[in-house]
């Protein structure tokens, strides 16, 4: 007997139009690069802790990847507390990548990730390119489960005064070509804060060998204490996360897009909800990474892995890929 397929879908297709879809019928496989993810949704680095932590609350093995905390060669105790503060939208911290290092993670945290089924993106960084470069040739050994390398390039460059990495193209093709060592995928995670610079920035990184750009980090911040008039951190500075610093993320991410439209980019910056994560698409963003409004609701990533599903058949959009670049700016 021969196969007739799906009639009705054969019918609309004649018109120019799509079957009614369901949620399990969206494709949501992100493409980065060489690297393929069963979803769009991960976690950003510095919410989601060293390891499994979130798996009490989130099936990992749904996610995109995991993106850890961000680690370095050597041990490293972070800053002085207090470390974070709320903010009217977001919060402000300045944490200081405190860790235990590479070595010990790939030892002692990453087993519990492979358990869990998640892939991993494992972030690191550095006080010199020399840093990075030990870093990631500590991860050459790494397991496959861990899919790429975020390198991430926000840091102090203290051989140059504390000029981020990330606010030198210069010093940013230094460090992606001194973390190829790691023998995988890299992806460089850029500043907001440069301004004019974040394009060529990104440009340079593609040069020297990044696959992709997470854009962005955290916004630049203050927060005094009208009481005390001192800082509310203990480092005085820090970085702004969360729904206040979304439209200027959502802006970085369409400047990086349209300058550089093959240069898959990981958009980063105050997603809270389904619409966030679409609305960084549009502008080009390959993947979406939640950080802060984890701290609230830990179980969110895996919800918005559903909601977007959901979001899409809604919509008519049959996977996440026909949404990326799509935002019409006539």
């Amino acid at each position: 007997m021969r196969a007739v397929g799906n009639p009705v879908a054969a019918t609309l297709a004649k018109f120019g139009r799509r079957a009614p879809l369901g949620a399990s019928d969206v494709d949501l496989t992100a493409q980065i690069g060489s690297v393929s993810l069963g979803s769009p949704i991960l976690t950003a680095s510095g919410t989601a802790g060293h390891g499994a932590e979130l798996s009490a609350f989130v099936d990992l093995a749904t996610l995109g990847a995991v993106v850890v905390k961000s680690i370095a060669a050597f041990e490293w105790e972070g800053n002085p507390a207090p470390r974070v503060h709320q903010t009217t939208a977001g919060m402000i911290n300045s944490v200081g990548l405190q860790g235990t290092g590479v070595a010990d993670w790939v030892e002692n945290e990453l087993p519990d990730l492979e358990a869990a089924g998640a892939l991993v993106v494992a972030s690191i960084w550095g006080r010199s390119v020399d840093d990075y470069r030990r870093a990631a040739q500590l991860l050459a050994g790494a397991p496959d489960t861990v899919v790429a390398v975020e390198v991430n390039i926000s840091c102090p460059n203290t051989e140059a005064g504390n000029e981020l990495f990330a606010h030198s193209p210069q010093m940013t093709e230094q460090v992606i070509s001194a973390c190829s060592v790691a023998d995988r995928p890299l992806w460089a995670k850029l500043s907001p804060n440069g301004g004019p610079v974040l394009v060529p920035v990104a440009r340079a990184a593609a040069n020297a060998g990044a696959e992709a750009v997470t854009v962005a980090n955290t916004f630049f911040g203050l927060s005094i204490d009208p009481v005390t008039r001192k800082p509310r951190l203990g480092k005085g500075y820090g970085g702004v996360s969360g729904p206040a610093i979304h439209p200027l993320a959502v802006r970085a991410v369409a400047l990086v897009h349209d300058a550089e439209p093959e240069l898959p980019i990981i958009a980063a910056g105050g997603v809270a909800a389904v619409e966030d994560v679409v609305e960084f698409a549009l502008v080009g963003a390959s993947a979406v990474q939640v950080g802060t409004a984890t701290f609230a609701d830990p179980a969110i990533t895996g919800r918005l892995v559903t909601d977007l599903g959901r979001w899409c058949a809604k919509q008519g959009v049959a996977s996440y890929a026909e949404l990326v670049g799509k935002a019409d700016f006539s």
